[in-house]
């Protein structure tokens, strides 16, 4: 087959999000290692940021190539610059930001009428978020294929509460009262406020999302199937195909740098005790308040437990920095706790010996990088379906604790929400997930690290190993087929 593949083309068309970027490029490297060619969709700033892929290609002599295409900032009314959705400065420019991303549809159809046939792309793999790839599809002829950043238990489940025939919502007569999800594997119950925040002038753009998706060939999820066969199987039922071929971050420690490697925290991780470490990360989107920063930094100085905590440079406000230094915190805590400001190497910090917990937002790359280092987790999710997330790993899964969050905190309402976690929940959570001795404890270690030891067989020749030669098959069969109509 390996013969065959280096006939195939795949052009890979993400969102300019981190979230959806980072899983992106990971693919693109799987793609290329079974020898076919993979064009990515770019913006210049973005290609900046990603440049290392392409070094990566070069070393591994890998067919990986950027397509470069201009950000249409100021013809959708988004400030110069803004071609990454953690660069957007209001949320009131959201609605933008998808605006300039359907845009990328005219330039991307020019560079298609411009090849050759012998380069046309074998295969479209399209971000759930740009719907216009089905137009693209029909027009070049060319397969289809949805790809999902999120868990198959967050797809089945949005899709069972979303059926108009269960009408669940609309007996929910308040935000605080609980519902059960219908027709689902587990008992699963959310509240109105865990639920994503649907802006009134996104919903049409959400139906063209739901459309482009069930008239795909199909859909790559960035999950494994034994860690949620269930759910797999159900959303299987929705879609023509799927294929989960993931967890995408394991292709991550291929190609780090020496930089990663180097960073200060992995060295301050050396001196520390085995699974005595507890990572405090919370993505590249979530917003917090100053005290709600501060909450945070005195509940995990009272654990009395060793952690690192990356604060992100948009977090690190001046306010936050004075608290810091007039307040000691990190003279108070040297040699238990690390504070990184920026970036920190996650997959890294993750898989080393001495972490023994991860206080994530439960995005759902973190998820899945929790979940392939072995780690447990404690849970604090912030919008979006983290909420999801957390339902996964706490009840599902089994591997994880509550901070005890109970509303989506969506941008712009940080203000308004206040603060909500105290610093004696935030060292209660951490004590229950990382003290020794407790038999509870103990089992969810175990059941975290089997769950590790899952992730890692399913991508090295196991069941995600698998799925990505069933779909570069099917391709093949689409391109066949298509050569013998023609």
């Amino acid at each position: 087959m390996a013969s065959q593949n280096h006939q195939l083309h795949f052009l890979l068309l993400p969102m300019m999000s981190q979230s959806h970027l980072i899983p992106f490029t990971e693919m693109a490297k799987l793609l290329a290692h079974r020898g076919l060619t993979v064009t990515i969709l770019i913006t210049p700033l973005n290609a900046v940021r990603y440049n290392k892929i392409i070094d990566y290609a070069k070393n591994f002599n890998l067919k990986i190539q950027f397509l470069s295409v201009p950000f249409p900032c100021k013809e959708a009314g988004l400030p110069e610059g803004c071609e990454n959705r953690d660069s957007l400065p209001s949320p009131d420019l959201v609605p933008n930001f998808f605006k300039a991303g359907n845009m990328l549809q005219f330039p991307l159809e020019k560079w298609l009428q411009e090849l050759d046939v012998e380069s046309k792309p074998s295969c479209i793999v399209s971000d759930l978020c740009l719907p216009w790839t089905y137009d693209l599809s029909l027009r070049f002829k060319i397969p289809r294929i949805i790809f999902h950043g999120v868990s198959c238990f967050t797809l089945f489940c949005s899709h069972s509460i979303s059926q108009s025939h269960y009408k669940v919502l609309e007996s929910v007569t308040s935000d605080s009262e609980s519902f059960s999800v219908p027709d689902i594997p587990d008992k699963i119950e959310f509240t109105k406020a865990q639920l994503p925040e649907i802006r009134q002038d996104l919903k049409p753009l959400l139906e063209k999302f739901k459309e482009a998706e069930l008239s795909a060939e199909g859909v790559v999820v960035n999950t494994f199937e034994e860690l949620e066969p269930a759910y797999v199987e159900g959303y299987r039922k929705v879609v023509k195909k799927i294929w989960c071929i993931g967890p995408l971050s394991l292709c991550s420690t291929n190609g780090t740098s020496s930089y990663e490697h180097h960073h200060e925290s992995l060295k301050w991780l050396d001196s520390k005790k085995q699974s005595s470490v507890l990572y405090v990360c919370f993505g590249s989107l979530c917003q917090f308040l100053t005290q709600q920063l501060i909450e945070l930094g005195l509940g995990l100085e009272a654990s009395d437990h060793p952690f690192i905590w990356v604060v992100r440079e948009g977090d690190c406000s001046i306010e936050l920095n004075k608290w810091l230094v007039e307040e000691k915190f990190e003279e108070r805590v040297q040699g238990r706790g690390l504070v990184v400001r920026g970036w920190a190497p996650q997959v890294l910090i993750l898989s080393h010996p001495a972490i023994g917990g991860f206080l994530t937002h439960c995005g759902w790359n973190s998820t899945l990088e929790g979940v392939s280092a072995g780690v447990p987790m404690i849970c604090w999710p912030m919008f979006a379906e983290q909420f999801y997330n957390e339902k996964l790993i706490v009840q599902v899964l089994r591997i994880g604790v509550r901070v005890g969050v109970e509303v989506c905190v969506n941008w712009g309402d940080e203000e308004k929400l206040g603060v909500m976690v105290k610093r004696e929940d935030i060292e209660k959570a951490v004590k229950k997930l990382m003290d020794e001795g407790d038999g509870e404890g103990e089992e969810r270690r175990e059941r975290a690290r089997q769950v590790g030891k899952m992730a890692k067989r399913a991508v090295e020749g196991g069941s995600s190993y698998l799925n990505m030669t069933l779909l570069i098959q099917h391709v093949m069969e689409l391109v066949n087929k298509n050569d013998a109509e023609n």
